[in-house]
């Protein structure tokens, strides 16, 4: 079997309908017949539509949507839990919808890992041994075997909670050993269906500063399936909406902020705190080329919520100069600007009809006029 360890996901044109003669109503669902229309006509259930995607390696790519959006259709499928209807699956280049039995069964076991909703833990075991229940498949010794469950026990924080049972641990502890048990197989894809939803609000932040924190070292390329906006915004390098089967919008968490497709978009994300969200860089005036600028720096990255605290901490400043990772300026932002970031247009706070004077530039873009 080909070597993926190194690869990212790249998703193609995949459809998948649910029914006995799935593949013979393909055709109609590319020239546009609706999930409604086929359901009422044939009997299927249309589950994906036309979906493309491509996660980088090493990054954090979040699925999110409603419930019958699709979402765990979509992940099932990277794993082949779920065969397609039509389209690829390719993981550093190699076509999971096309893998026998064997790779297939190979690939399952060293290349993907998966970590649960309801956790998944054997309840007979205890925390140890369902860590190590993956390795053990994989024929690891039991030495080599217990040495990484007990690196990853402690790194995930239960360390000296390895011979509880399941049912002698809380909901987000449980969560933990189902992370840890995935991440001992040291696998490069690691998919995580709403592996927080059954949390409490708290663990669960808890649960997602857990991973960041871990994602720093580790580096895989992790699929992640939610339906909660704020997680979504706080977990992902990408972000993909779904509707109906459909792909409705992906890009960064910036541009699903600051520039929502279309109403469905819009209504997501009318609550979000952009100020957590949207960088400085968004929303500055760009220097003019080879024009150096003035003023206290900020770091391109620095949020408009970190940017405000610091401007009025300090009403001296009048305006921070954006800098690159060479420290190098690309461009100017002000209080006005920021301000103007956190409110929609529609609330009588266009920044793009700001005047010149307060820009610093007629002709500066400030994107935040469609939020």
């Amino acid at each position: 079997m080909a070597d993926i360890q190194s690869g990212g996901i790249r998703i193609q044109h995949l459809y998948k309908i649910f029914g006995p003669k799935a593949a013979s109503h393909v055709e109609a669902v590319k020239n546009g017949m609706s999930k409604a229309d086929l359901l009422k006509e044939t009997g299927h259930v249309l589950g994906l539509r036309d979906i493309n995607l491509d996660i980088p390696a090493g990054s954090i790519q979040v699925i999110m949507g409603l419930s019958g959006s699709g979402k765990s259709t979509l992940i099932r499928h990277i794993n082949r839990l779920i065969d397609p209807t039509a389209g690829e699956v390719l993981i550093g280049g190699v076509d999971v919808c096309k893998m026998g039995f064997r790779g297939l069964r190979e690939f399952r076991r060293r290349q993907t890992a998966m970590v649960f909703q309801k956790f998944a833990l054997l309840p007979h075991r205890n925390v140890l041994d369902n860590v190590v229940y993956g390795l053990e498949i994989c024929g690891v010794k039991r030495s080599e075997s217990v040495a990484t469950a007990m690196r990853w026990i402690e790194r995930v924080g239960l360390k000296g909670f390895e011979q509880r049972f399941p049912n002698q641990l809380s909901g987000g502890m449980q969560q933990r050993v189902g992370l840890a048990r995935a991440l001992a197989m040291d696998a490069p894809v690691l998919l995580m269906d709403e592996a927080y939803s059954a949390l409490d609000p708290l663990i669960r932040m808890d649960m997602q500063s857990v991973l960041l924190d871990l994602q720093k070292e580790i580096r895989k390329t992790i699929v992640f399936i939610t339906h909660d906006l704020d997680e979504a915004l706080r977990l992902g390098d990408q972000i993909a909406i779904l509707r109906d089967g459909c792909i409705v919008q992906q890009g960064t968490k910036q541009d699903i902020v600051l520039r929502p497709a279309d109403e469905y978009v819009t209504n997501f994300v009318k609550q979000v705190n952009r100020g957590r969200v949207v960088c400085v860089e968004s929303v500055m005036s760009p220097s003019r080329l080879g024009v150096a600028s003035a003023g206290n720096q900020v770091a391109a990255g620095t949020t408009i919520e970190e940017a405000i605290s610091m401007l009025t901490h300090n009403p001296a400043i009048e305006q921070l100069t954006v800098v690159g990772s060479e420290n190098q300026p690309l461009g100017t932002v002000n209080l006005r600007q920021l301000a103007c970031a956190l409110i929609t247009s529609e609330e009588g706070c266009d920044a793009s009809r700001m005047p010149a004077e307060e820009l610093g530039r007629a002709d500066a873009p400030v994107a935040v006029s469609r939020v």
